[in-house]
Parts: structure tokens; C-alpha cells; sequence
């Protein structure tokens, strides 16, 4: 990235400083270390032993000598207080642990058997949880008998069902999938598919229950030693620190402040804790936050390196155009990584681009971009997207709201994915109808009769009442394609929608997809991998590698002539351009990924032509439809297998 690089030597490097997020998280770990600590060293660091009483000194402020006073027989609270950790630490221990080795195994079983077995379990289980917590725990320990082990025994067997029904939830959607019958096809053993395949699955959920269940053993054991079914007396708890406080509270407040804060901290420090472990496996909610320095751009410009980008000549019927987009994606620490630079394409009425390339080069998130939809932790950080000469960039998220739908709709690659299993697909799109038009629910309807047998599925009103899993891949493509297109928007975006398709349908969808242009006049930008299905449908092509536009010609150009070693290497991989002699030919190495790009050229350390000035900023340029960015572009003769 070495326009990034450019940008830092020319202005000095500011001192980071960490988020108000980074400073809780840091405030929560220290709690807890602290805690351990104290749990671990109390015989050493208390100043007093804890048990020890001195009626004449009873219910003293806090002094010197006794940082947090003296309860009700003169026993010093910070003792008491630090002895406590200990007492925390091994409840929370106790009955954690002991819910897991009930709750997970037993919920691998029952998930993974099913039938009679799960049926039972799961009805005694919500036995269990119809009644207060609290409740079931005071008759487990009514059972067993007071005091600190078999209380938490009573709460490990408690917080056991959550556990269980955590575990059998994640069973039940993994056994199905088809890499759970590929090992019992192989002869795997049940045992080895859940502890080898499935259980991996589990983790990153258990680990989030694990903490959000330790802040729940931690208040309950309080509760209980409050009540007098937990830690017995003399021994000292935050629990039975808050029951001696309540009964002096007209003599000594104070006396609470110490066990409840503590209760407090702790509890608060374990679910934050939780959330983060929660959000850094992807399972909790991001929040999109804009960096405290500016955002840099990672091309560099005209100034910075004497060349620039080829300007795209405007067009009067220009539908879609893209001038100089920038997308980043923020990393921890706040951190900025491009995943797009400096792209411009245009697209007009009624014209198909192409935008091909292999995976991981940017060709999605383009597509992301133009309806808004790139997702928290990613935005636009530079360039203009104008549809019909109006900035989206510029609008906000209601007027993005209109936007979608009615002026730009998108088509995405799996159709099953796609729509909600929950509806029929005739509500999904009669949905966007009343939303977006207006229509009142008996138009609606009809409306979507029509657009459904326009789409080419036999006996439309009665298509119209099945769920997804209910058609076919081609047909549930088709009905995405009638929803997207509900609306008549000038711009569709067809994210790779032949892909999980087979030969036969996929030649069918894109036969569909050219008459649905004629009729409509729309402009579509069609994402791909495959050039064959680019060249079958397309009008001009883009290619697109790491980040960035590499070459665009009309496809007859670009098949006739690839100027771009990386365009002819994309061409001879293309099984329908090969000369049918295997090997089939391939690009040596893969993309880089975003933030390890190479400077000057991205394909440079692929390319077998590559030379010293290839390691400098090249530009994209070329004369009117036909632009490349390769520095050796007129002296090259690149030949494909076709």
C-alpha cells in the first residue's frame, strides 16, 4: 500500500488513543485478574485474620487502621472483603463447571439421537425452567442441605438446562448438513461425529453461555448465603456480608457499601467480558464507529505520483456512474484496510457490465456499495456513486430506504438464502409492492400473479402459495428475480446469480435476464467469476483485481485481444476457452489479501512479465471503452487456449 505509506511520511504519525470501548474492556479484565488475584494470595495480603473478633472494636468506620471498618463483632471488613474473592471464584468455579458436564453432553445426545430420548429430556427440562430459579434451587438444597458445595451443586444442576438446550440447539441444525453424512458415509462412529465434527461448532456459543452463566452463579450464591442456604457463618461471603449488614443497618450503612459494590464490579466486569468475547467471534452485535483520524486515500493521485486514472467520458444515458470509489473495512484497534480503490466504471440504459474476477477481489462489496449495503465496520471513504446524476453517497439512510427497491434492486447467488423460509413467495413479493407502490393487498396480489408467470414458472397463482423450500433452485432464482424487478428500477445488480445453479437452468436464467432488459430498458452490473457466462450476456466487461478495475473492452475486444496478462490468464483457466488438454491451465498464487497488496502493480507478483517498472503506481488509461492498467500493455501479445 504505498500510497498509504506516501501519506504518513508526509505528515507526522499521531499518538492513538484507545476507544471508550478498549478502556471499559481493559477496566473489565482488571477487575477480574484482580479478583483471581486476591482469590489466590488471601492468606497473604489480608491484614487481619478474617474470623478474628473484637466486640470492643464492633461496628467501626472506616480508619486507618481498618480501611473499610469493623462489622458486628469487630472483625475487619476488608478481610472479610478479600476472603470473599475466594469464596466468588470457587462458587462460580463449582457450579459453572458442573453445569457444563451435565448440560453439554446430554444435549450432544439428545440433539444428535432425537426421538424418544430427546422427547423426555426436553419435556423435563422445560418442567424445570417454567418454574423460578430460585425456587428450584431452595428445593435441590431442601434435598441435599445447606452450605457453600451442595448449594452450588443445587445452582450447577439449575443453570445445567441452559447448557443443554444451548448444545441440543446446535446438534439439531448440524446433523443435517451434508458434511455430517459425508463422515457417516465414510464410516465415521456417532461418537467421533459429534465430538470431531460437530462439538467445534458449539464453542464459540459455549464459551459466550459460560459467561453470561458465571455473573449469574455469582449473584445467586449472594442471594443464597443472604437467605442462609449458602456460605454458613462464620465464614465470610459478599452474601453473608450483605445479610449481617441488613440486620445493622439503622447503626451502620456503611457496612453494605463494601459485599454490594463488590457484587456489582464483579457481576458488571464478567458480562462485559462476555460481550466482548461475544463480538470477537461474531455472534453480537457491531457497531459501526467512524475513526477518530481522517480517513487516508490508499491510491495515490496525480500529484503524489505524476500519473492518474483514465477519466471514464460521461455519457447522456448513463444510468450508473462510478467516479473514484474508495471502501474501506475497519480492523481492531480502528485501523482502516481498502478493499476498493479508485474504481470508476459507467454503465447506460439498457447495457449489461460485466464485472469479473476471482473471489476475494472487491467485485461483491462494489456491488454493496452502490445500495448502501456494505455493512457496520465498512464504509465509503472517497469517490461519488451517482444513479441518474443523484449522489448515493450524499443520502442518508431513509433516502436510501426509497432509493432501494423503486430506483436500484440486487439479485443475489443463492435464491434459497435469499428468501425468508418463513413466508410464501408470493407475500414476499406482494410485501414490496404495498411497501414500496402503494398497492393495496388485493392489487398487490394480482400484481405479483403477473410478475411471477412473467418470470416463466408454470401456474403462477398456484406457485405463488409455496415456501422456497418448496421450488427448485431455478425456480426460487426466478421468483428472486421477480421481486428485484417488482419495482421497474433503472439499475439491477445480479451478484453472481447463475453460480449455485446447474448448466441447464443457469443457460435459462440468462436467456430471462436479456428478455426482462428488453422489456424493462434497465441497466444491469452482472457479477461473476465465469467469463464464459460474462461473455454470453454481457455487453462490455470489466475485470477487476484486488481492489481495482485492471481492464475494461467490450467483450468481443476482450476475447479477441486481452491486453491484461491477468485478463488472458483469467481466459485460458476458463474451461470453455481451454484447449481441452489437462491439465487446465491456472494463475499461479492467489489474490492478496486486503492490506498485504503490493505496491505498484497488485498483479505483479503473479505475472511472468512483470519488470522494475512494474513496481511503481500504474494507471489505469486507454482510449474510449478500451482501458487497461499494465505498463507493457501495447507491447504485449497475450495468447488464450480458445
Amino acid at each position: 500500500m504505498t500510497a498509504r505509506t506516501t501519506t504518513h511520511r508526509a505528515r507526522p504519525r499521531r499518538l492513538a488513543l484507545p476507544s471508550a470501548s478498549q478502556v471499559i474492556t481493559g477496566a473489565a479484565i482488571a477487575v477480574l485478574v484482580a479478583l483471581a488475584f486476591m482469590a489466590i494470595f488471601a492468606d497473604w495480603i489480608v491484614p487481619y485474620d478474617p474470623l478474628r473478633q473484637n466486640l470492643i472494636q464492633s461496628l467501626q468506620p472506616p480508619s486507618a487502621q481498618h480501611w473499610l471498618g469493623t462489622d458486628d463483632l469487630g472483625r475487619d471488613v476488608l478481610s472479610r472483603l478479600i476472603y470473599g474473592c475466594r469464596i466468588a471464584v470457587l462458587a462460580a468455579a463449582e457450579a459453572t463447571g458442573l453445569a457444563v458436564l451435565l448440560g453439554v453432553p446430554l444435549g450432544l445426545f439428545v440433539g444428535y439421537r432425537g426421538g424418544w430420548w430427546d422427547w423426555c429430556v426436553m419435556r423435563f427440562v422445560e418442567a424445570i425452567v417454567s418454574i423460578p430459579g430460585i425456587m428450584v434451587a431452595i428445593v435441590i438444597i431442601a434435598i441435599l442441605g445447606a452450605g457453600l458445595h451442595k448449594a452450588m451443586i443445587a445452582l450447577g444442576i439449575l443453570y445445567s438446562t441452559s447448557f443443554l438446550r444451548l448444545a441440543r440447539g446446535v446438534v439439531l441444525a448440524e446433523r443435517e448438513e451434508v458434511y455430517v453424512r459425508s463422515a457417516r458415509v465414510i464410516g465415521a462412529s456417532d461418537g467421533r461425529i459429534l465430538l470431531r465434527h460437530i462439538f467445534p461448532n458449539i464453542a464459540p456459543p459455549l464459551i459466550v453461555q459460560i459467561t453470561l452463566t458465571v455473573g449469574a452463579v455469582l449473584l445467586a450464591e449472594a442471594g443464597l448465603s443472604f437467605i442462609g442456604l449458602g456460605v454458613q457463618p462464620p465464614d465470610a461471603s459478599w452474601g453473608t456480608m450483605l445479610n449481617t449488614a441488613a440486620s445493622y443497618m439503622d447503626l451502620d450503612w456503611f457496612l453494605a457499601i463494601p459485599p454490594g459494590i463488590a457484587i456489582i464490579v464483579t457481576v458488571l466486569s464478567v458480562n462485559l467480558l462476555g460481550d466482548v468475547i461475544r463480538d470477537s467471534i461474531g455472534r453480537g452485535i457491531a457497531i459501526r464507529t467512524e475513526p477518530s483520524t481522517p480517513s487516508v486515500r490508499f491510491a495515490p493521485t496525480a500529484r503524489e505520483t505524476g500519473q492518474s486514472d483514465q477519466a471514464i467520458a460521461p455519457g447522456p444515458d448513463d444510468v450508473l456512474r462510478i467516479d473514484g470509489l474508495q471502501v474501506v473495512i475497519s480492523q481492531r484497534g480502528g485501523s482502516e484496510v481498502p478493499v476498493v480503490t479508485d474504481l470508476s466504471l459507467a454503465i447506460r440504459k439498457g447495457e449489461t457490465l460485466g464485472l469479473v474476477g476471482e473471489s476475494g477481489c472487491g467485485k461483491t462489496i462494489t456491488g454493496l456499495a452502490i445500495t448502501g449495503l456494505i455493512g457496520a465496520g465498512g464504509r465509503i471513504t472517497h469517490g461519488a456513486i451517482r444513479l441518474d446524476g443523484a449522489d448515493l453517497t450524499a443520502l442518508g439512510q431513509k433516502q436510501m430506504v426509497s432509493v432501494r427497491g423503486n430506483e436500484v434492486a440486487m439479485v443475489f447467488q443463492d435464491p434459497i438464502t435469499s428468501l425468508n423460509p418463513a413466508f410464501t413467495v408470493g407475500d414476499q413479493i406482494a410485501e414490496v409492492l404495498q411497501a414500496k407502490k402503494g398497492l393495496s393487498r388485493k392489487d398487490a396480489w394480482a400484481r405479483t400473479i403477473e410478475l411471477i408467470d412473467r418470470v416463466g414458472i408454470p401456474r403462477p397463482a398456484s406457485r405463488a402459495n409455496a415456501y422456497p423450500h418448496e421450488l427448485s433452485g431455478g425456480m426460487a432464482q426466478r421468483i428472486a428475480i421477480a421481486r428485484a424487478l417488482s419495482c421497474n428500477p433503472k439499475l439491477l445488480i445480479a451478484d453472481e446469480p447463475t453460480t449455485a445453479l446447474d448448466v441447464t437452468v443457469q443457460q435459462e436464467i440468462l436467456d430471462l435476464f436479456r428478455d426482462l432488459q428488453d422489456e424493462f430498458g434497465m441497466a444491469i452490473l452482472f457479477v461473476t467469476h465465469d467469463l464464459a457466462v460474462a461473455a454470453d450476456i454481457c455487453d462490455r466487461i470489466a475485470v477487476m483485481y484486488a481492489g481495482e478495475i485492471v481492464e475494461t473492452a467490450t467483450v468481443d475486444a476482450l476475447f479477441a485481444r486481452p491486453r491484461h496478462p491477468y485478463t488472458a490468464g483469467l481466459l485460458n483457466a476458463t474451461p470453455h476457452g481451454s484447449d481441452h488438454t489437462p491439465p487446465l491451465p491456472t494463475i499461479k498464487g492467489s489474490v492478496p489479501r486486503p492490506g498485504t497488496w503490493p505496491a505498484g502493480c497488485r498483479f505483479a507478483n503473479r505475472c511472468e512479465f512483470v519488470e522494475e517498472r512494474c513496481l511503481s503506481r500504474v494507471p489505469l488509461a486507454g482510449k474510449d471503452t478500451r482501458l487497461v492498467r499494465c505498463v507493457r500493455a501495447d507491447e504485449l501479445r497475450l495468447e488464450t487456449g480458445r
